[in-house]
């Protein structure tokens, strides 16, 4: 039980910390590899911003490989990997539909997430953004409010 709940909690953390990574980092010194992620593109390659997910990627693989020495990292570095697959599913193929998926979700929570994630892409900037989140998207109508405030402010 108390892997479940290590794995569980882990998951849940690791969205609000990827929502400030996003925020801080990938909107602040990471702005370089990211900005590929806000440019208009044709189809669905390989963006310089998907160099994160290699970076993160690794760091998780050695965090396996220390669980082999203690246990409970074993299990934060599984939480780690959902919050990866529910990422890469809902972001990744869902919102920016690469790999071809043109799905449109009737779901209220994944409408609610796939609309606060474009109006985060409706500033193409480093600065201004809104909804850094990828597993939690506030109500669409705040987000659309704080997107209309950033925009009068410039």
């Amino acid at each position: 039980m108390s892997h479940l709940v290590l794995v569980i909690a882990t998951l849940l953390l690791m969205e609000l910390a990827v929502t400030l990574f996003h925020k801080h980092v990938m909107h602040g010194t990471g702005w370089r590899w990211h900005a590929s992620h806000h440019e208009a593109r044709p189809g669905s390659g390989w963006e310089r911003n998907d160099w994160f997910g290699v970076v993160f990627s690794c760091a998780t693989v050695l965090l396996f490989a220390l669980g082999g020495f203690h246990q409970p990292i074993w299990w934060i570095a599984l939480g780690i990997t959902l919050y990866g697959v529910l990422y890469g599913l809902l972001h990744d193929v869902v919102t920016h539909r690469r790999f071809g998926m043109k799905w449109q979700p009737k779901n209220a929570y994944l409408r609610r997430l796939v609309t606060a994630h474009r109006l985060h892409h409706a500033i193409r900037e480093r600065e201004g953004g809104v909804s850094f989140g990828f597993l939690y998207a506030p109500p669409v109508e705040t987000v659309r409010r704080q997107l209309r405030a950033r925009r009068s402010r410039t």
